[in-house]
């Protein structure tokens, strides 16, 4: 059984362009669902899972996000802010963040990333087992089809419909663990998914497959749709 991860990054500075008028004022984490931020379903979990210092990757409306989080007395945690002044990309992003916990007193050894924007629940322990020999590890969740399937057989026939079907494909849900030598790895400007993934050793680079609940909020109808789901979702605060 390895140690809980003490540190986590969240990329919070999303315009959510596609959710306006949602983010005239704020960031997208910061729209609310259910009453809350979406940031903070992941920060409670976060929490529960023994993260204690947090540094939130910011540029876009980013007072809006530090006048509500402020240092994370709040919550009982430490938060600090990477601030983008020109869009960086997330692996830019990340590496400015990383390097903030750098300043404030030595990087752990591993570090959770999660992109701020997205609905989930995660089982926190056991994806930092899985995480204890990699130096990078993707949570990947099932693709589920936007639209409903029609089975027919070899004559043509219609034989059933299936509604929004789970399909055999997974996604990268956005969450990652990092161990902190990547840090070198990663671009100033860039992605890291296109520029560092593709190089790391594949026994260094696993998944964490997770069956547990996952949405992404860039929708108008995503937004609703996620208001039905979390008060059944995170009903009686159990996010852990």
């Amino acid at each position: 059984m390895v140690d809980s991860i003490k540190d986590a990054i969240i990329l919070a500075g999303g315009k959510g362009e596609r959710l306006r008028p949602h983010t005239n004022d704020r960031p997208k984490p910061m729209v609310e669902v259910g009453g809350k931020p979406i940031f903070e379903y992941q920060l409670d979990q976060l929490i529960k899972g023994g993260v204690r210092r947090v540094v939130f990757a910011c540029s876009y409306k980013r007072e809006v996000l530090m006048d509500y989080v402020g240092d994370g007395s709040r919550y009982g945690i430490k938060v600090l802010y990477s601030v983008e002044e020109e869009p960086l990309g997330r692996g830019g992003g990340i590496k400015k963040a990383m390097k903030v916990l750098g300043s404030f007193r030595d990087l752990e050894e591993k570090i959770i990333i999660t992109n701020g924007d997205n609905l989930w629940k995660l089982n926190i322990n056991s994806l930092v087992e899985k995480s204890d020999n990699a130096l990078a590890t993707v949570v990947v969740v099932p693709l589920r089809s936007p639209y409903g399937v029609v089975d027919f057989n070899q004559q043509d026939q219609i034989i059933g419909f299936k509604e929004k079907p789970i399909l055999p494909y997974w996604i990268n849900a956005g969450i990652y663990v990092f161990n902190r030598e990547i840090k070198d790895l990663l671009p100033d400007v860039g992605d890291h998914e296109t520029e560092t993934f593709p190089n790391l050793a594949k026994d260094k680079f696993l998944v964490f497959k997770s069956q547990d609940y996952w949405r992404g909020v860039d929708t108008a109808k995503d937004l609703t749709d996620a208001e039905k789901e979390v008060e059944e979702v995170f009903k009686d605060g159990d996010v852990s």
